[in-house]
C-alpha cells in the first residue's frame, strides 16, 4: 500500500496539479518511472487521468515536472544565498552543501535524482535536462569559470563540474543501494562531503 501523498495544506485540498505531481514523485520514488502507471498516480491523488494528461500531457511531462518544481525550490535560495559570499572557493562549498541538504531532506525525490534522473528513456532524452537543472548547471560553471579567470583552476570547469557531480551522485546513489540492496556503502553524508572537498581542492592550483 502506497504512503499517503500530501493532499492538503494549512487544511486546504492542494489544487489537483500539485496532488498529481506529489502522487507521481512518491510512486516513481517507490516503483520506478517504468513500473508506475498513470492510473495509479491518477488514484493516489484522487483525481483522474484527465486531469493528468491535461496538466502534464503524460508520464514524462510528469516526471519532468517533479525535477523542475524541486530545481525551482533549490536555484532561488542558492542565489540568494551565494549573494553574500567574497569568494568562488567559498561559494563552491557552500552549492555543494546547500545541494546535499536538500536532497537529505526529501528521501523520495533523492531516489529519482539519483536513480531515475540521468536514465535516456525510449525517446532518447535525457529527461533531467529540464530549465531548472540547466540553471544550476550554469551557476556551478559560473562560480566554477570565476576560479579559471583568477588563476585558481587547474583543469577546465566543466570538467571539474562533471568529476564532482559524479562523485557525489555515485556516492549518494551507492547509499541508497545499501538500504535496498545490501550493497557495501558504509559512509556517512560527510563523507561525501569530504571526499567532494577533496577532489574540489586537488584541482585548485597549489
Amino acid at each position: 500500500m502506497e504512503r499517503a501523498v500530501q493532499i492538503q495544506r494549512t487544511g486546504i485540498l492542494l489544487p489537483s496539479r500539485e496532488r498529481i505531481r506529489e502522487a507521481a514523485k512518491r510512486l516513481f520514488a517507490e516503483r520506478g518511472y517504468e513500473a508506475t502507471s498513470t492510473a495509479s498516480i491518477a488514484r493516489l491523488a484522487g483525481t483522474s487521468e484527465s486531469q493528468l494528461i491535461k496538466h502534464f500531457e503524460g508520464k514524462q511531462g510528469l516526471l519532468e515536472a517533479v525535477f523542475q518544481y524541486s530545481w525551482e525550490q533549490i536555484n532561488p535560495a542558492l542565489a540568494l544565498a551565494l549573494e553574500g559570499i567574497p569568494t568562488p572557493r567559498e561559494k563552491f562549498k557552500l552549492l555543494v552543501d546547500m545541494v546535499l541538504n536538500f536532497l537529505a531532506k526529501d528521501e523520495d525525490l533523492r531516489k529519482l535524482f539519483l536513480l531515475e534522473g540521468r536514465r535516456v528513456r525510449g525517446d532518447g532524452k535525457r529527461v533531467v535536462l529540464v530549465p531548472g537543472f540547466l540553471e544550476f548547471i550554469q551557476t556551478a560553471d559560473g562560480i566554477l569559470h570565476e576560479l579559471a579567470d583568477q588563476g585558481e583552476l587547474a583543469v577546465p570547469p566543466q570538467a571539474m563540474r562533471s568529476a564532482l557531480m559524479g562523485a557525489i551522485e555515485g556516492m549518494l546513489r551507492d547509499k541508497i543501494l545499501e538500504q535496498t540492496n545490501e550493497y557495501p556503502a558504509r559512509f556517512s553524508v560527510a563523507d561525501v562531503r569530504k571526499v567532494c572537498f577533496m577532489f574540489f581542492s586537488a584541482s585548485l592550483q597549489k
